[in-house]
């Protein structure tokens, strides 16, 4: 496998549809649908971070100074990196503010996925970090929901992601690439987008869609 950065890079060339895609070819999960662009149309691509929140109810017993969640994850992130949070505790209640989009991205963080619903969504528009989540609310996290931990492996859709692990994320889907198989996954997926693009100049240059879809779409993952 390449270096992070040139994985990155690689991604950066694609969208989550390609990537899916490649997945599908390889036989691979990693596509999670549902959790959208709620303030930025950007793309991102990125190495991750994650956090997992839950009701505080469910918590265990806290030690020493208390800590604000996603600030851990900040602090370990490396400009062009992504945080990923798991909030599955069914409570309405933001799991990222603005206070923490504004930390990020003077960090260098590429962007936030949360599965669950994330507030102050306008002031993450107003300083373009991209924000991805399940659901906008105003609802605030203090006395509702509480990290319990930072880079460990979190339930994201029907996946269990790790830290280390890539994403990309854009309009269509939220789409994860396991770390240790990302250079195939990113393979194949080049290689779909170059035939997509193939078929795209036969269109241009006259050749009839039904052949075009016909002849390359329908095999395209085999």
């Amino acid at each position: 496998m390449g270096p992070p950065d040139d994985i990155v890079a690689r991604l950066m060339r694609l969208d989550s549809c390609a990537v899916s895609d490649a997945l599908d070819k390889l036989g691979l999960d990693g596509c999670v649908t549902g959790l959208s662009p709620l303030c930025s149309t950007r793309k991102i691509a990125g190495r991750i971070h994650t956090a997992r929140l839950v009701a505080k109810d469910k918590a265990p017993p806290a030690s020493g100074p208390p800590r604000h969640l996603g600030t851990t994850a900040i602090e370990s992130c490396q400009p062009g990196d992504i945080i990923v949070v798991e909030q599955k505790s069914g409570i309405d209640a933001g799991s990222w503010g603005g206070i923490l989009s504004l930390g990020a991205k003077l960090r260098g963080v590429a962007g936030v996925v949360v599965d669950g619903p994330v507030r102050d969504i306008d002031e993450a528009r107003q300083m373009d970090f991209p924000v991805f989540g399940r659901a906008a609310t105003a609802r605030t996290a203090r006395n509702r929901i509480v990290e319990v931990g930072t880079d460990i492996p979190v339930s994201i859709g029907d996946l269990t992601v790790h830290p280390g692990d890539y994403v990309v994320a854009d309009g269509s889907a939220v789409v994860f690439l396991a770390q240790n198989d990302a250079a195939r996954i990113l393979d194949a997926a080049e290689s779909i987008a170059a035939r997509e693009a193939a078929m795209a100049r036969a269109l241009h240059s006259g050749k009839p869609i039904t052949e075009v879809m016909g002849t390359d779409y329908e095999h395209m993952l085999k």
